[in-house]
């Protein structure tokens, strides 16, 4: 285990992915965005969002593997290229973007997704798939929140539990794997984590299998108003974190 994590704290985040694997699998999104938080009190600021990509790339992939007969590969097919894209363009600007912007950006987009009026259904066609699939691999290669969008997003396009689950599952799948490579290339040292990602992977692994039992109890309807609560209360928490980083740099 990497040396700034202490066996204790270790624990608690092993104990963390299995609880918030477990919370994404059967209420649609939300656990990632808990893990983040979680890990940001212990892992060093220059590590936390590749070292969360990393772990979120496994425990995605483990959730679109448990689910992959319902994934809506039409939406995958224009999905794909927009990951490549965005991250591509991340990678070649390598902008430090000040945070607040992206955060409010993205909450107010996931409140008018859930609670707005609804949108056309061309933007949920073809160039609408491919645009938010660009917009928002971008977007995570710098605040690792993108999650909330991508989960909204899809949750316009599908009224069943378990297809919005697997194609979303399937959709952060993506969106996570450039970004073991543009941060090597960027210069961070993955082999000191290797071991810690790999176990909170497979403690994601077994959160998700008991996730989707509970899933597997909901109706879609509960699913969806359950799903628009836990989004409302995310992007809820990135307008407070916007806030408080507007405040403090005001300060300053």
């Amino acid at each position: 285990m990497p040396d700034v994590l202490s066996t204790p704290v270790a624990l608690f985040l092993m104990a963390s992915s299995v609880i918030t694997s477990m919370i994404t699998a059967s209420l649609g999104a939300g656990g990632g965005v808990l893990l983040l938080v979680l890990m940001a009190m212990w892992v060093p600021p220059a590590a936390i969002i590749p070292v969360h990509g990393l772990i979120q790339l496994g425990s995605n992939a483990g959730r679109a593997t448990l689910t992959f007969r319902r994934v809506d590969w039409r939406v995958m097919a224009w999905f794909a290229p927009g990951v490549l894209v965005g991250a591509g363009l991340g990678a070649w600007l390598l902008v430090a973007l000040p945070p607040q912007i992206w955060q409010l950006t993205i909450a107010l987009f996931v409140l008018y997704l859930c609670w707005g009026p609804a949108m056309p259904r061309r933007a949920f066609g073809s160039a609408g798939i491919f645009v938010a699939s660009v917009l928002t691999s971008f977007i995570s290669l710098f605040v690792g929140a993108s999650g909330p969008l991508v989960a909204a997003f899809i949750k316009q396009i599908h009224r069943d539990r378990f297809t919005t689950v697997a194609t979303f599952a399937t959709a952060m799948t993506l969106q996570h794997a450039p970004k073991a490579l543009v941060f090597g290339l960027a210069g961070f040292v993955f082999h000191q984590w290797i071991v810690f990602v790999a176990v909170m992977v497979a403690c994601g692994f077994a959160g998700t299998w008991l996730g989707l039992h509970v899933l597997n109890s909901l109706s879609n309807q509960r699913f969806h108003q359950v799903f628009n609560l836990l989004l409302t209360v995310l992007a809820l928490r990135l307008i407070w974190q916007a806030a408080a980083s507007a405040g403090i740099m005001g300060q300053g």
